[in-house]
């Protein structure tokens, strides 16, 4: 399994959980290598941000076509420390150079100066706004997808004229490394996106460092911790927590697609997925047939090390104990596994596991298992699918599968997620103009599209007088006359 560790040099290793093998070992930073490069990063901000719009956009057009010439060398490095497969490897880097294309080529628009009206009492003002960078952004990363997730953060910031000084998971430092020195090669002078290497001691370094921001994925436990230290400076945070997603199938849904959409969620990336399918809620009158097609689907599906495996290992090994106690606590409480159960959980890897009939309160139901595991529960109608979907801390994302698409984007909101995918799984990742984050123990903020460029700016308003004003308020020799006016005001035109 994966093991980062700290050895007697200072450096941090990661390993192939699929072998055991040494992938990759890097200097730790503490608190003053992390200050230095935040330091650094502050001068490569101010070059950075005070280049106009387009040439940013060129620079980073340019980091696009470099991470993708190096597509397939990035995804056997994301391979070799996740153990997941490289076909889903490369998936994930594709999902990430479309996000760095549509931040770049949409940066300007979204954030550029556009005036606004001024209302009546300014009606001598030329009244405007426009999205400023922060100047230098923390990201600390998680390690199940290295590269597609962090890059929602270093992405949109570096787009939105800021400088990077960027932490990855400790699973996976080499991914970090790759994707600084891809910008390097591409955008080689300015040393506007950084990595640095360590645990949580360097994490919270970072936190304490003087960055104008920091954007944060990984756990509810962690994101509390990181705030809390980001909270000493008052410094802004974005957190991206987990999840317990909710799949909701329809009395009209079509029952193999469901199927499909509902086993890649459960268990691709060995349900390593913030995202991911946890909890199934299936109509009554289709509960058997969905549950009899899954588990047939179920049983041809298998985790392993080996070029033929549908989903790698686990890739934190810690994760294991919470896997199996989730399942002892739903077979114990009364659920059945109709594919798998407690023997599922091997040494490095878990099987597909399909539990039914689990109480609501158990912690399969409750708690992010972050495994190869799914609840499949019967409900009376969607109603109660909702109910029992909304019934969670969390609040990051679910999917609705109905053949009426009108009736779903009803019953979507209804859902309170950050996001809804209908009739697919995890569809609105694709869609870089669509915004992701959460609620709750999934955090806030958001990345990608409109919202992602504005989380990683500060709104600046400018109200450039044109003319005196007929009333002039703002004086302490203001006429009787005006106030009168303003009474007037009060009275006959804020007051119908």
């Amino acid at each position: 399994m994966t093991a980062p560790s700290n050895t007697a040099t200072g450096d941090l290793i990661s390993t192939d959980p699929r072998t055991g093998a040494e992938v990759a070992r890097f200097p730790v930073a503490d608190a003053v290598a992390v200050i230095e490069a935040v330091d650094t990063a502050r001068e490569a901000a101010r070059w950075w941000g005070e280049l106009a719009p387009k040439t940013r956009r060129s620079w980073l057009l340019r980091f696009r076509a470099e991470l993708s010439r190096r597509a397939e060398d990035l995804a056997a490095v994301v391979s070799a420390e996740t153990g997941k497969p490289l076909d889903d490897a490369v998936l994930e880097v594709m999902l990430a150079v479309v996000h760095v294309d549509w931040a770049a080529k949409h940066a300007e628009k979204v954030l550029g100066r556009r005036k606004v009206p001024s209302g009546l009492l300014g009606a001598n003002l030329a009244a405007t706004v426009e999205y400023r960078p922060f100047g230098v952004v923390g990201v600390i990363g998680p390690w199940n997808y290295p590269v597609y997730t962090p890059m929602g953060s270093v992405t949109y910031a570096l787009a939105a004229g800021n400088a990077v000084v960027f932490k990855p998971s400790e699973l996976t430092p080499a991914v970090g490394q790759f994707l600084a020195d891809t910008w390097n090669a591409a955008c080689p002078g300015q040393p506007v996106l950084q990595v640095v290497h360590g645990a949580g001691e360097t994490g919270a370094a970072l936190c304490r460092s003087g960055v104008d921001k920091l954007a944060f994925t990984g756990s509810a436990r962690t994101a509390r911790t990181v705030m809390a230290t980001c909270a000493e400076n008052l410094t802004p945070v974005t957190i991206e927590g987990g999840g317990k997603d909710a799949f909701i199938v329809d009395r009209d849904a079509d029952i193999d697609a469901a199927v499909d959409a509902a086993a890649f969620g459960a268990f691709g990336n060995a349900g390593q997925t913030c995202a991911g399918v946890e909890r199934v809620y299936v109509v009554d009158e289709r509960f058997d047939e969905f549950v009899d097609k899954l588990a047939t689907a179920s049983r041809a599906i298998r985790g392993g090390d080996d070029d033929g495996a549908d989903y790698g290992p686990a890739t934190m090994a810690k994760q294991l104990p919470i896997i199996a106690s989730h399942i002892d606590d739903a077979l114990g409480r009364g659920g059945r596994a109709v594919v798998g159960g407690r023997e599922s959980v091997g040494a490095t890897t878990v099987q597909p596991v399909v539990l039914v009939d689990v109480p609501e309160d158990s912690t399969a139901v409750t708690d992010e298992t972050f495994g190869p595991t799914v609840v499949v529960n019967r409900v009376a109608d969607v109603q109660e699918a909702i109910d029992r979907a909304n019934n969670t801390t969390y609040g990051l994302s679910a999917a609705i599968m109905t053949r009426n698409v009108s009736r779903g984007r009803e019953l979507a909101r209804r859902l309170r997620t950050g996001s809804v995918a209908v009739n697919s799984f995890l569809s609105f990742a694709s869609v870089p103009a669509l915004p992701f984050g959460g609620l709750g123990d999934s955090g806030f903020g958001r990345i990608h599209g409109e919202d992602g460029l504005r989380e990683f700016s500060r709104p600046q308003a400018v109200a450039a007088q044109k003319f005196a004003a007929p009333m002039n308020l703002l004086s302490f020799d203001r006429k009787a006359r005006d106030m009168k006016t303003v009474r007037m005001m009060l009275k006959h035109v804020y007051g119908r």
